[in-house]
């Protein structure tokens, strides 16, 4: 943290304060039904649109930062969803769908930005360490934010949008105030995004890997938690052993990522790729409270060796003037779980829930294995500073 510029520190504790107010997304289908009166089938259709909207989000988001600068468009983001959380207790029931997926179009276009700050501003040797101190600094306020959000939600849940809504404001105060306005780089390489894709294969091999591998995570939230009730465990050993595994990222992952700093990132996020399947697969052999334990280590190492690692190497790979938009396509990616995991991981466990973990311990694995037999790149564009 000594090392890092300034301005980075204190983004870092935005990004503590913003998450740990980042209670919208998470109380948005309960707050539709017990506040707002509607049916369960309505506010899905409601948060449905809000992760519409957040994909969309981190497709576009980067586009903008290369366009008009990731400072701006960083801060344009969080206004945005400052304003659409300030809306939400306000607009008539029948336009909170609406509203929800403008939300999560404002809440996933800071995503790729706010990274693309972090990667530009340290050389290439460092970004892992940067981008792992930056997830550290968010999973920091996310420990906090959830038991804050049921306290207010039990006395007027409308504070919950109101305190969102004023944390993220601190960050994007955070940001125009102390991010240095770079010059924004438009370049002739900037235009023709599809074709430095298939110039560099690798890319679009570890976006495809991502989409498969985050699918089997989430299969942590989606199913795990019916698994551990059908198998008589109770709620809170779920809401135990979640707790825990961000304890241990907040506390070991920016470590980690300075102990493996220089090793091949397609090797480290291969091996983080390759715990994630082992996870899974002890869970299939022993589908109890004992080896969902066991599965949450390897997952929870897993995690913290291939997340930081795949966002810096994305960020490196970005031609001149394309961070902001490579950024956008691994945040995509990196979310895709969210709709995969629940749609195929709730069929396979209701028609057949012996496969559903050795299935996904499977497909990581294979992910795993395609990374680790792709060759690291002779030497990678070094992109340009465009704060």
């Amino acid at each position: 943290m000594g090392e890092l510029p300034g301005w980075l520190k204190a983004v870092m504790l935005g990004q503590l304060v913003s998450s740990a107010g980042a209670l919208a997304w998470i109380y948005l289908t309960l707050y539709l039904v017990q506040d707002r009166g509607m049916s369960a089938q309505r506010a899905g259709l409601a948060a449905s649109a809000y992760g519409v909207g957040l994909l969309l989000g981190n497709l576009s988001g980067g586009w903008f930062g290369d366009r008009f600068g990731l400072r701006t468009a960083a801060v344009s983001s969080q206004l945005a969803w400052v304003a659409a959380c300030l809306a939400m207790p306000a607009v008539p029931t029948s336009s909170l769908p609406v509203l929800a997926a403008v939300a999560g179009l404002c809440g996933g276009a800071s995503r790729p930005n706010l990274s693309g700050l972090v990667a530009t501003a340290l050389p290439t040797e460092r970004r892992r360490e940067g981008i792992a101190l930056s997830r550290s600094a968010s999973n920091a306020g996310f420990t906090i934010g959830p038991p804050l959000g049921g306290l207010l939600a039990a006395y007027n849940f409308s504070l919950v949008f109101v305190l969102d809504a004023a944390s993220s404001l601190v960050l994007a105060a955070v940001v125009w105030r102390y991010v240095p306005a770079g010059v924004r780089t438009v370049s002739a390489a900037a235009s023709g995004l599809w074709r430095a894709l298939l110039r560099d294969r690798s890319v679009l091999v570890l976006l495809g890997a991502i989409v498969v591998v985050d699918t089997v995570y989430r299969q942590l939230y989606a199913t795990l938690p019916l698994l551990l009730h059908d198998t008589g465990s109770p709620a809170v050993a779920y809401g135990v052993l979640i707790g825990l595994s961000s304890v241990v990222i907040v506390v070991l992952e920016a470590p980690l990522a300075v102990h493996l700093r220089s090793h091949h990132a397609l090797r480290v996020i291969s091996a983080g790729v390759l715990l994630v399947g082992l996870g899974y697969g002890a869970l299939g052999a022993w589908p109890v409270l004992g080896g969902a334990v066991i599965a949450a280590v390897f997952i929870t190492a897993g995690e913290m060796l291939y997340k930081p690692t795949a966002t810096a190497h994305v960020a490196d790979a970005a031609p001149e003037g394309m961070v902001g938009r490579y950024s956008s396509l691994y945040a995509a990616a990196s979310i895709s779980g969210m709709f995969l995991a629940p749609a195929i991981g709730g069929t396979v466990y209701q028609y057949a829930p012996h496969l559903l973990y050795p299935g996904g311990a499977v497909l990581a694995i294979a992910a795993a294995a395609i990374l680790y037999a792709r060759r690291e790149p002779a030497a990678l564009p070094e992109p340009a500073s465009q704060v």
